[in-house]
């Protein structure tokens, strides 16, 4: 990749975005720490700073050396970017009068600027800082405005570096993919040319040179990453990749058998692993989420450990890691806080001595999709909705038994398909049920019950970062739940979860 953009993050809550707006202009573009540059700087055509949390006035805010990115590169400072800039080089950045946060208009833009050729007076834009810049460096100029803050965005004379107090990321700026695309196809001179077909042609052939005739081996999962990645390495190394997809007793109903079916459609190499038996065994008696997903994932490591052993000479692991697993490995103040273990069991590589080959670790989420649909990839895994590793083993609270999977199943059978049938899958990134450790008084024709409560949760997402709630019709609510309770035998009650994400996560575990 000759052409790409440096997004440096200051932490905040939308360095992903800024990337994935550069991204959806066919442009590549990498996220690094301020605290962590690349090894080698060449051939980064734009550098991007993001926000930050922090305040550029704190005695441990943020810093960075710019004199080695200023005047060799285009410089796009966003908002604490801004400030940060206007304060070293002799500016003034002071606590702003009133917080700024929410919706603005531009009062003045000077279009003559490349920055902000093709935007309007009055335009929306996004705000959200509690510090303003009040006095700019001698050889900054002014180059929009809104009604309260007077530089909003500048230029730094005789330079291609500019800073923005407002989000050019957020769908709420107006006009923000018009900034963006002017400073990274019109100042930095990208030429867009970074597209699905061309991903997946290049990366085919680096895994061709990289692996050559070495045998890798991988874990299907039935997603939309593992599958991405599977295909990926087969059109590079065919029989010598081996995929291996587990049955650990916490899938859909059918799951195991039908995404199997539709994998050996696809040519590739899979065996199936029926394991239910001993992960059951590994979560008896087990209530504590994490302590679940620790016994889940040990137990996949070892059943998979045992399966790889089996193929002789294996080399390499494949895995479906996407970018957001790394970026949020290495944040911009240490290791992130550790809500739940995450969905990919780590391990493997040094239990089993192997390389590791991530064809899909640059990539986000949709942009995976889309190069599943270049590489004509079956719309039914593409479309799947993401599905947690440990599966149905963190939607049911409390412990584990075979008889709750059984329920489960039969709940999330009837949700996912009546999704199907009314049209509202698509609608919808994740949903699933969630059965409930309590129990209900009910009555079902003359008799009295005491049974069981499952939640239905489905959610609107781009990456699952944020969520929000799906309102789906009532109707269609109303008609799942009469069919749970009158086909499920143990369920009289049924709930539907409307908690946003913050606070609550996607999963109930």
């Amino acid at each position: 990749m000759t052409e790409k953009i440096l997004i440096l993050d200051f932490g905040s809550q939308y360095t992903q975005l800024i990337a994935r707006r550069v991204r959806e202009l066919n442009v590549y573009c990498e996220i690094h720490p301020f605290n962590h540059l690349p090894e080698n700087l060449e051939g980064y055509k734009g550098l991007i700073l993001s926000g930050s949390p922090c305040s550029v006035r704190e005695d441990d805010a943020p810093d960075l050396n710019l004199d080695q990115f200023r005047g060799s590169i285009p410089v796009l400072g966003v908002c604490y970017g801004a400030q940060l800039m206007a304060q070293k080089y002799g500016g003034n950045v002071m606590p702003s009068e009133i917080r700024e946060y929410g919706r603005a208009r531009l009062s003045h833009v000077d279009t003559q600027f490349e920055l902000l050729k093709g935007m309007s007076l009055d335009s929306q834009v996004w705000m959200s800082h509690a510090d303003t810049i009040s006095d700019l460096p001698e050889n900054f100029e002014i180059i929009a405005s809104t009604s309260s803050v007077e530089m909003a965005a500048f230029k730094v004379k005789d330079e291609k570096t500019y800073g923005i107090q407002f989000h050019p990321e957020v769908t709420h700026t107006e006009q923000g993919k018009t900034l963006l695309k002017n400073f990274v196809v019109d100042i930095c001179g990208c030429s867009q040319g970074w597209t699905s077909d061309l991903f997946a042609e290049s990366t085919i052939q680096n895994l061709k040179d990289k692996l050559g005739n070495d045998k890798v081996v991988l874990g299907l999962s039935g997603g939309v990453d593992s599958s991405v990645a599977a295909v990926l390495i087969h059109k590079a190394i065919g029989e010598s990749l081996h995929c291996i997809f587990v049955d650990n007793g916490l899938l859909r109903k059918n799951e195991f058998n039908g995404v199997l079916d539709s994998y050996q459609g696809m040519g590739l190499n899979v065996k199936g692993v029926d394991a239910k038996k001993e992960f059951y065994e590994a979560l008896k008696g087990i209530t504590e989420p994490e302590a679940k997903r620790k016994a889940i994932g040990r137990v996949f490591i070892e059943i998979f450990d045992q399966e790889a052993q089996k193929i002789e000479n294996v080399k390499w692991l494949g895995q479906g890691t996407i970018y957001p697993d790394i970026i949020e490995s290495v944040s911009v103040k240490g290791p992130s806080a550790t809500i739940k273990s995450h969905h990919n069991v780590g391990g493997l590589p040094e239990k089993m001595n192997l390389k590791v080959v991530e064809p899909l670790n640059t990539l986000f989420k949709d942009e995976v999709r889309r190069v599943g649909k270049a590489l004509q990839i079956d719309s039914n895994i593409l479309g799947r909705h993401p599905f947690p590793g440990p599966g149905l083993g963190i939607r049911i609270l409390g412990d584990v038994t075979p008889d709750k999977v059984a329920i489960l199943q039969e709940v999330d059978h009837i949700f996912i398909n009546g999704l199907k049938e009314k049209g509202l899958y698509d609608d919808v990134w994740q949903a699933g049920a969630m059965l409930l450790p309590i129990q209900s008084v009910g009555v079902m024709g003359d008799e009295r019950t005491y049974e069981r409560v499952v939640a239905l949760r489905a959610v609107g997402s781009v990456d699952g970062m944020t969520a929000d709630w799906s309102h789906l019709p009532y109707d269609f609510l109303q008609d799942v739940s009469n069919e749970i309770i009158n086909k499920v035998k143990g369920v009289n009650r049924v709930v539907y979860d409307i908690s946003s994400k913050p606070p609550a996560t996607i999963e109930w575990e």
